[in-house]
C-alpha cells in the first residue's frame, strides 16, 4: 500500500526546526508541564508525559533537558497554567489551517493568531468550521534510512499491537492508529527498537490541496511561517499539499 511521502515533510520540518531549536524545546517544554500537573512526574504512571517523552527524543531533545523539564515542572505545580486552545480558519483558496496552542494569555495568543492569518490573506473562522475536513489519529512515522525490518513483519508488529493502518512510501513506513491506541502501539514499537522519526496524536487531512497560484501559495507561507515563530502555538495542521 502507497501514499503520501510524509518523511519528506517531517525531514524538512525538522532541519526547519534545527535552526530554531529553542522554538520546539519550549513547545515540548510546556507539553512536559502539563503532562506533568495532569498525570504526576513517573512516565510509568502517566501515559501522556510518556508520548511527550517519545515526542521530545524524536525532534533530539537531550535526556537531561527531558529530565529537568519533569523535575521543574513537578516542583513548580501551582506556576503551570497554560491553556489548551485551538483555532479553525481559512487560508487562500479556501484551505483549511487548525492551530493548537498552549498559553497563559488566550487574548495575546488570539490576537497573534488571527493576525498571520489576516497577514496571509486568510481568516480565522469558528470552532469546527475545518476541523471535519481532518481526523483526529495517531501517526508513527519510520524512516527505511534508519530501520532494517522487513516491511511485513513491521506491518505485523504494529498491527497486533492495535494499529489501524500500514502504509509504505519510498522512503518510509506510516502506521496509523486510532488515538485511544497510539500509546500501546508507540510503546511496543519502542520495545522493540523500532527507530521513530515522528509519533504522535495528529489531525490528518481527508483530502489535500493544491494551489497553482504562486501568489496563493506565498501567502499560505507567510500564516504558516508567522504561526511557527510563535510560542504559544504547538502545532499547526493544514490540508495543502506542499
Amino acid at each position: 500500500m502507497s501514499g503520501h511521502s510524509k518523511f519528506a515533510n517531517i525531514k524538512h520540518k525538522k532541519e526547519k526546526n534545527d535552526v530554531a531549536k529553542g522554538k520546539i524545546f519550549t513547545i515540548l517544554g510546556r507539553e512536559i508541564a502539563v503532562a506533568v500537573k495532569e498525570g504526576g512526574a513517573d512516565p510509568a504512571n502517566n501515559g501522556k508525559l510518556r508520548d511527550v517523552i517519545a515526542k521530545a527524543k524524536a525532534n533530539n531533545m537531550p535526556n537531561d533537558t527531558i529530565e529537568r523539564g519533569i523535575k521543574k515542572a513537578a516542583g513548580n505545580l501551582e506556576a503551570v497554567n497554560y491553556e489548551e486552545v485551538t483555532y479553525e480558519g481559512y487560508g487562500p483558496n479556501g484551505t483549511a489551517i487548525i492551530v493548537k496552542a498552549l498559553t497563559d494569555n488566550k487574548n495575546r495568543t488570539a490576537s497573534n493568531v488571527r493576525n498571520a492569518f489576516t497577514k496571509g490573506g486568510g481568516s480565522v473562522g469558528t470552532q469546527g468550521c475545518v476541523s471535519y475536513m481532518f481526523d483526529e489519529k495517531g501517526q508513527i512515522i519510520v524512516a527505511k534510512e534508519d530501520f532494517e525490518m522487513a516491511a511485513d513483519d513491521l506491518m505485523m508488529l504494529a498491527l497486533d499491537a492495535g494499529a489501524e493502518d500500514f502504509v509504505e512510501d519510498e522512503d518510509s513506513f506510516e502506521i496509523i492508529t486510532a488515538p485511544a491506541d497510539f500509546s500501546t502501539v508507540r510503546q511496543k514499537l519502542e520495545e522493540e527498537k523500532v527507530p521513530m522519526a515522528s509519533a504522535e496524536v495528529t489531525m490528518l487531512p481527508q483530502n489535500y490541496v493544491t494551489l497553482t497560484d504562486e501568489n496563493a501559495v506565498k501567502q499560505l507561507q507567510r500564516t504558516l511561517d508567522m504561526l511557527d515563530e510563535d510560542d504559544d502555538v504547538q502545532d499547526v495542521y493544514h490540508n495543502w499539499e506542499e
